[in-house]
């Protein structure tokens, strides 16, 4: 059975930093794309970054987080981060990984019905 299990949110001042992980089980999440989403209230899901599998080595990020956020993955682990730096209150959002199929790459990344697998989502909150 898949799962992918994020961790790592929380609450933090403007201008602070947090980094989410997203353990896979069950699935080899090395040899897929890998994608990060946030959905705020009232918002739709919005893709925030991707990493191609490890084939490739390519990431992409979404305009307003670009600078601050990196994305990375650790194959020994099973596990992608998404570690974020200078966060502001727009950044606040529940935060959701995604996996794609076997050999992916991150074109159109932010479609969320590109992805097989989801997590359940780690909330972030970003308040002073």
């Amino acid at each position: 059975q898949v799962q992918l299990v994020e961790s790592g949110g929380g609450l933090v001042q403007p201008g602070g930093s947090l980094r989410l992980s997203c353990a896979g089980s069950g699935i080899a999440m090395d040899y897929r794309a890998v994608g990060w989403f946030r959905q705020a209230p009232g918002k739709e899901r919005e893709g925030v970054s991707c990493i191609t599998s490890s084939m490739f080595g390519a990431t992409l990020y979404r305009d307003s987080v670009k600078g601050r956020f990196t994305i990375s993955r650790d194959n020994a682990k099973n596990t992608v981060y998404l570690q974020m730096n200078s966060l502001k209150p727009e950044d606040t959002a529940v935060y959701y990984c995604a996996v794609r199929g076997p050999g992916s790459y991150c074109s159109g990344y932010g479609v969320p019905i590109s992805y097989d697998y989801w997590g359940q989502g780690t909330q972030v909150t970003v308040s002073s």
